[in-house]
């Protein structure tokens, strides 16, 4: 092994000049992070050349790898974790010698675990790229990669995995329910219809209560985990752990550019990100249009392998098995953070409890004044992250994600399963796991901007797929009740209720019953009377009535945080706006019995309007 320094031979090899060299150690010195990183970052040295001089100090031969070099019997011999974990392939065993190669400095751990996968052998050990690495695995594990990446969770606790949809006491129970109704209705209709009325108004009447209780706690606890603009800038930046980032896209080659800028336009260390974009083997268009974008050595593009399912949480899961930092984070394609939200993310987890398992960011809107859809959608996205979501957080109940900007500790989230790529709103459900396996889920003070849609087609299409995911974690979450409420407590067990599984319940029953009520206070029909007894009808009222009043007032109220003062009487257009809330439910009823799994492609970039700078 050399013992010059790595900038000196590169100097003397003519990779480097001393004044890149300078410039570079002043870097290391600011983040301390390995001068070879650094050098990539700063778009000083190739890959290449980086890997051909690492290997002449670390005296080991240097070896370009090409898929068709990989002998997959060999290669697959060696377990995909360890081969992920060390960045080392076996190449060729010949019986005798077993040539591997691998992107950092062999350490005494990937000699002993070669040795014991394959005794008796000598070890020819050779230095290549990352990139090279990343490549031979995709292609020499494709077959594990795709099975890890849709089955992992499902082999490891059928019980969380929404595959299979309707458990056989779930269908006997609806199955039983139904024909309840059915004979009541036969026999004593009205009777039926009243029992019908009176849980389904006490539903009504419990989920705006608990919507009320948890947004005024929300408005008192503003954020749970707040970090000051000072706390960031004393960061010292040599603390700071690699950070991956997962962009998970499929056809956004008209907005990829643009989040590959705001990336760069984060407040972190560049060659402390690990930045991975996420493409689908059958949308070249996306790929072709990143690569148009010229990122810097901090990004990976990675091909997800198609398999059975493609979905975004599929893809997810192949990121988080490339991973490297420390901490993880969710980006769409039409996300712009705020520059100093990773560094945020950081010292929350610092200062966080060491159960929290993940930070969510707030979600908001850089479209909000297009329409009247994208007006609404940011009333109702003002209130879930600025007051819903930190009032679930202080009242201490699970916390659904966001599907983006979610902060995750890497090691917990490989050890809670990673997402499911079987529920189309995956991270609802990781949130919700990660409440039932006892870890936390915070919310901080930063916020991630996005397009919201504009076109009613769209909107629809989004969110049927939410209110179905909705559903899919309702049912997965509700097969074993009393192991519910054992694992998670009665109030968190009620909370997840009430929130996941009332949520799609309210926007399906919410048209017959308020076309009921009016329906019997407009007509005073006899045949409608027996139905609403006194105490009813009142019930029904004050849903009908205060139950729309507070839904509008806390719109109204949410939208000063954000200083959006001219949305407030946009908020009285709230109950229309529910109404296409019942439309997409009936909708992702339907594909929750047809097409369970179906993810619907949300278009971006639709906007006229720019994003924030």
């Amino acid at each position: 092994m050399s013992s010059t320094r790595l900038g000196d031979l590169l100097v003397a090899r003519g990779l480097l000049t001393p004044v890149q060299r300078a410039a570079a150690l002043v870097q290391q010195r600011r983040t301390g992070e390995r001068l070879g990183r650094v050098l990539l970052t700063m778009g000083f040295v190739s890959r290449v050349d980086l890997a051909r001089t690492l290997a002449a100090q670390w005296g080991r031969e240097f070896v370009l790898v090409e898929p068709t070099m990989v002998d997959p019997v060999a290669a697959r011999r060696f377990p995909l974790d360890a081969t992920m974990s060390f960045r080392a392939v076996p190449l060729t065993d010949d019986g005798t010698t077993v040539v591997v190669a691998s992107a950092e400095e062999p350490q005494p751990a990937l000699i002993e675990t070669l040795e014991v996968v394959y005794p008796g052998r000598a070890l020819d050990i050779r230095i290549t790229t990352e990139w090279d690495i990343d490549r031979a695995i995709s292609v020499t594990h494709r077959r594990q990669l795709v099975d890890a990446s849709i089955y992992g969770l499902y082999f490891r606790d059928q019980a969380e995995s929404a595959y299979t949809v309707f458990t056989p006491a779930q269908y006997l129970g609806f199955v039983v329910l139904a024909l309840g109704i059915l004979a009541g209705l036969w026999a004593q209709p009205v009777f039926t219809l009243l029992m019908l009325n009176v849980p389904v108004t006490l539903l009504f009447l419990a989920v705006v209560v608990f919507r009320t209780i948890v947004g005024v706690s929300g408005a008192a606890a503003e954020t749970q985990i707040v970090i000051s603009t000072d706390d960031v800038r004393a960061l010292d930046e040599r603390t700071l752990p690699v950070y991956t980032i997962l962009v998970p896209v499929f056809r956004e080659a008209n907005v990829i550019g643009n989040l590959i800028r705001a990336i760069g336009e984060l407040d972190y260390p560049i060659d402390k990100l690990d930045v991975l974009v996420l493409f689908e083997e059958n949308d070249p268009e996306t790929l072709a249009a990143a690569k148009a974008a010229a990122p810097g050595a901090h990004v990976r593009f990675m091909v997800v392998p198609a398999g059975e399912l493609q979905t975004k949480p599929k893809a997810c899961n192949v990121g988080l098995l490339y991973a490297q930092g420390e901490h993880l984070v969710i980006y769409d394609a039409e996300d712009r953070p705020e520059p100093d939200q990773l560094k945020k993310a950081v010292l929350a987890f610092r200062r966080g409890p060491s159960r929290l398992a993940c930070v969510q960011a707030a979600l908001n809107y850089y479209n909000w004044n297009e329409n009247f859809l994208t007006r609404m959608f940011t009333l109702e996205y003002s209130f879930w992250f600025d007051y819903l979501l930190p009032g679930l957080d202080r009242l201490r109940l699970p916390i659904p994600l966001g599907g983006t900007s979610n902060h995750f500790r890497t090691a917990v989230l490989r050890e809670l399963g990673g997402w499911d790529p079987f529920n189309v709103t995956e991270d609802a459900d990781l949130g919700i796991r990660a409440a039932m396996h006892g870890y936390r889920v915070g919310i901080i003070n930063s916020t991630t901007y996005e397009e919201a849609n504009k076109r009613l087609g769209n909107w629809l299409r989004q969110r049927s797929r939410w209110i179905k995911g909705y559903m899919q974690t309702a049912l997965v979450f509700s097969r074993d009740p009393i192991a519910l409420v054992r694992r998670a407590g009665l109030r968190q067990a009620l909370g997840f209720m009430l929130l996941i599984a009332g949520t799609p319940l309210i926007f399906l029953l919410q048209p017959i019953a308020i076309g009921l009520t009016i329906g019997w206070l407009v007509t005073r029909t006899q045949a409608l009377a027996p139905i609403f007894p006194p105490w009813l009808l009142y019930l029904s009222l004050f849903n009908l009535l205060l139950g729309n009043a507070l839904a509008i007032y806390v719109n109204m109220f949410a939208v000063f945080k954000r200083r959006l003062h001219v949305l407030v009487l946009f908020a009285l257009f709230n109950p229309f706006y529910w109404i296409l809330h019942s439309i997409a439910a009936v909708k992702a009823l339907g594909q929750l019995f047809t097409r369970p799994y179906f993810w619907e492609k949300t278009v971006h970039g639709l906007t006229r309007h720019g994003a924030p700078g």
